[in-house]
């Protein structure tokens, strides 16, 4: 079980991983603009409470996937996120989960309180490319947060991660990896794939592989795979996350 809350929507594209961005491309059926970032109705969904006085959201629903419409810490998000840090103090009893591309704003508005992380805070590092590996992991992994895990999504070449590895050992919970969705995705090959995940394990790092994207190259085939929950269990069928999924 899990649930979603996204306290604010829209974002600004900011590098190439942003470009076939699913939110994009959602918004763009409903003829919104995704670009300007507006708060939601659902801005206090975990501290609403129903007649009887109890959290709607309770700690049994599982995680609490944080702010997968925008960015947690888009510039524009400024003038909320202090309200938002409240709301997660409030609810130590939930555990928050979210993705940035902008670690080096981490600290803008930073409750006075949080020390070295707090626990339910679990804090992803989204990195597309081998650019953006040594631009923002530098970044993202000085920071004091208790939690950090790496995204490499949608990823666009083959990477490594290894001096990462070796610069701050213990520091990455969990590399996710997976490729690109929709009609303009771009491909992504299961040998970058294999690569990164022999990676993780010599160096001892929880691997996954979130899904194969729309066109996924294996053996020198490329595959179409429209539908996402068919990209998802594709690439569950793999079996390749570490340690094996038993």
């Amino acid at each position: 079980m899990s649930t979603t809350w996204n306290p604010w929507h829209g974002c600004t594209k900011i590098s190439a991983g942003c470009r076939h961005c699913y939110m994009y491309r959602r918004d763009a059926e409903y003829g919104k603009n995704s670009s300007i970032v507006t708060k939601t109705s659902s801005f206090r969904l975990p501290v609403q409470k129903d007649r009887h006085g109890e959290y709607k959201v309770k700690p049994e629903d599982g995680i609490v996937y944080t702010c997968f419409t925008s960015d947690f810490f888009h510039p524009d998000a400024d003038i909320w996120r202090k309200e938002a840090w409240d709301m997660m103090r409030e609810r130590s009893d939930l555990t928050f989960y979210f993705i940035t591309k902008r670690p080096e704003r981490f600290s803008v508005l930073l409750p006075e309180d949080w020390g070295d992380g707090w626990d339910n805070v679990h804090i992803c590092c989204t990195c597309e490319n081998q650019f953006e590996i040594g631009r923002r992991l530098p970044i993202f992994l000085k920071l004091p947060i208790r939690h950090k895990s790496v995204i490499v999504e949608p990823m666009l070449q083959h990477v490594t991660m290894a001096r990462i590895f070796e610069q701050y050992p213990g520091a990455i919970e969990q590399v996710t990896c997976g490729g690109e969705s929709g009609p303009d995705a771009r491909i992504c090959d299961y040998e970058w794939v294999m690569d990164l995940m022999l990676e993780c394990v010599r160096y001892d790092v929880p691997f996954h592989f979130m899904q194969t994207g729309t066109y996924f190259r294996k053996g020198g085939r490329v595959y179409h795979i429209k539908n996402h929950p068919d990209q998802i269990s594709q690439a569950a069928k793999a079996r390749i996350d570490y340690p094996p999924v038993k």
